[in-house]
């Protein structure tokens, strides 16, 4: 079940989300080459957010096999640099693969421009960067001694959905069920659905023997995000946009 849109209008243009989507394809080109697997190992090594660097767990000089690059396999290996305090945030702006950014820029686009339209501009970046170093932290509660390095906005994105279910719970939100269905559903039934999957998805994780079977993504990253924003949603909206929302929805109904 993949969200493509919503029953959901703004009011101003979401100026903030439109310039995160731009900064994180810039990152990918620019930064990380568009995927081309040296840059891309390189800004995963270097920028990429590793647990076991942060809680000093991993130990020092451990590599993470990263693949074989013109017949050479790589290593990222575990440092104490001083950026890596910086990779929660860093981190968000990075991507692994063409589907992994898309699919993220999808879900920001449909969810986040209605967050930011009840936010405004300058409060939704701050939930934004929150939620997202919120994630990373339950990333690290749940494997603090994990060599692993982790990319993506998927916790931040997480985020977002928790205040959007908040805020939107009964928007018509529509779905692509894969391979030909397209359907509607309340936002709060493909938000719980969603949350509900990366649970069971993460339970696993929390076993002895996680390394064994864990699935190689960072499932409770994503759980941390979406609890920290639905928590947060209320602190971050402004009252005087929700104001104007409900005044708009309210004439739109008196005239329908």
């Amino acid at each position: 079940m993949f969200p493509i849109s919503d029953d959901n209008p703004t009011l101003r243009t979401p100026v903030m989300t439109i310039v995160v989507l731009v900064a994180t394809w810039a990152v990918w080109f620019w930064v990380q080459g568009g995927g081309t697997p040296l840059p891309l190992a390189i800004s995963v090594c270097d920028l990429g957010f590793v647990p076991g660097e942060v809680s000093g767990r991993a130990p020092l000089g451990l590599g993470v096999p990263l693949g074989v690059v013109d017949g050479q396999p790589l290593a990222c290996v575990v440092d104490d640099h001083r950026i890596n305090w910086l990779t929660p945030i860093l981190s968000m702006f990075l991507h692994g693969s063409w589907g992994h950014i898309i699919g993220n820029s999808l879900y920001l686009w449909v969810f986040g421009n209605n967050v930011e339209d009840s936010m405004g501009r300058v409060r939704f970046v701050a939930f934004y960067l929150l939620t997202g170093v919120a994630a990373a932290l339950a990333h690290l509660a749940v494997d603090p001694g994990s060599p692993v390095p982790t990319v993506g906005a998927s916790g931040a994105i997480s985020g977002i959905m928790g205040a959007y279910l908040v805020l939107y719970p009964k928007v018509r939100v529509r779905t692509f069920i894969p391979p030909f269905f397209f359907l509607q559903f309340p936002a709060w039934l493909v938000l719980i659905l969603w949350f509900g999957s990366q649970v069971v998805s993460g339970l696993p994780d929390l076993s002895p023997l996680r390394r064994e079977i864990s699935g190689g993504v960072a499932v409770w990253a994503h759980v941390g995000g979406f609890v920290a924003g639905a928590l947060l949603a209320r602190l971050f909206e402004n009252p005087e946009l929700v104001r104007r929302r409900r005044v708009v929805s309210d004439a739109k109904v008196v005239w329908s």
